[in-house]
């Protein structure tokens, strides 16, 4: 059975493209050459990492759309990297998000294509990626999403990479083409300035195509799937707020699907902050079915 790829909501899934515009290349002279350089950049991505998991905690959209920015914008990325002497290789990335929003209709169409190569110059990434998250307010409380998702991985081709005459038995449940689009109706439960629950449930389709499947032209699968999600937040006061985010997600081929993170977020000064959250991840078709993980993340400034 092929896992299923759970959607966070229709507010997760607008983060999944993010690559920064520019970015200088040394933090000082000859950090470049003694590695410098690298670890600097190793401590950004610690920190961006922790950032970003505080501001997906915060959850922007959990007020809805009013004080969202209004027409059309967007940005685009766009990154590349040749390499000869010892090696012999390149690196071409791509990434863009359009967004527009009037009134009570918003929507965002995210797009991401990478292409690599290895040490020898042979193909090592062939993926392009494109989403969609779009919503409908009828009201402050009641509302309407769509979410899609498109990703092909052309490597994925059933084949041996050293030989590709020979049949890679590794990849037949890999995916080459995987696309989802689940729409639906949604509701704010609570909408107050201390506390906000919102739910949404609605229909998906997945369609899928397999290395084996490409290689054998034995066509694509497509099945009807069911989505539902929650968001919970409530904050005590300026000092502490917890969340609870909840998706489930089911098919016939895919099994049930279902995750549960609890967060709890302290500002315990200007200075320091904590979060502590705790996810629960289930999927029926796997032999051990639950994982759970625990994080701590901290930022303290001074």
């Amino acid at each position: 059975m092929k896992k299923i790829v759970l959607l966070s909501g229709a507010t997760a899934i607008l983060t999944a493209l993010s690559i920064p515009a520019f970015a200088q290349t040394e933090i000082a002279t000859g950090a470049n050459v003694t590695g410098v350089a690298g670890v600097d950049d190793d401590i950004t991505d610690i920190e961006d990492a922790v950032e970003d998991s505080f501001d997906r905690s915060a959850d922007a959209d959990r007020f809805g759309p009013s004080d969202r920015r209004q027409g059309l914008f967007g940005n685009m990325s766009l990154a590349y990297t040749g390499r000869t002497g010892n090696v012999e290789n390149q690196d071409f990335a791509l990434a863009g998000r359009i967004q527009h929003n009037q009134a009570p209709f918003a929507q965002s169409i995210g797009l991401s294509i990478e292409f690599g190569e290895d040490d020898a110059g042979n193909k090592d990434k062939e993926e392009v990626a494109v989403i969609y998250d779009a919503q409908y307010y009828f009201n402050d409380r009641f509302y309407a999403f769509a979410l899609g998702r498109f990703k092909i991985d052309g490597l994925v081709d059933g084949l041996d990479n050293a030989d590709e005459r020979l049949r890679d038995p590794e990849e037949d449940d890999d995916l080459r083409r995987d696309g989802f689009l689940g729409f639906g109706p949604g509701y704010r439960v609570i909408n107050t300035d201390t506390t906000t629950w919102r739910v949404q449930a609605g229909l998906g389709v997945r369609y899928t195509l397999t290395g084996a499947q490409h290689l054998n032209d034995e066509g694509s699968e497509t099945e009807l799937g069911y989505i539902a999600s929650s968001r919970v937040y409530h904050r005590f006061n300026d000092m502490i707020f917890i969340t609870n985010d909840t998706d489930f997600l089911s098919s016939d081929e895919g099994g049930d699907v279902l995750a549960n993170e609890f967060g709890v977020n302290f500002k315990m000064s200007d200075q320091l902050a904590t979060r502590i959250s705790y996810t629960t991840e289930y999927q029926s078709e796997r032999a051990i079915r639950t994982d759970n993980t625990l994080g701590v993340a901290v930022v303290y400034g001074f």
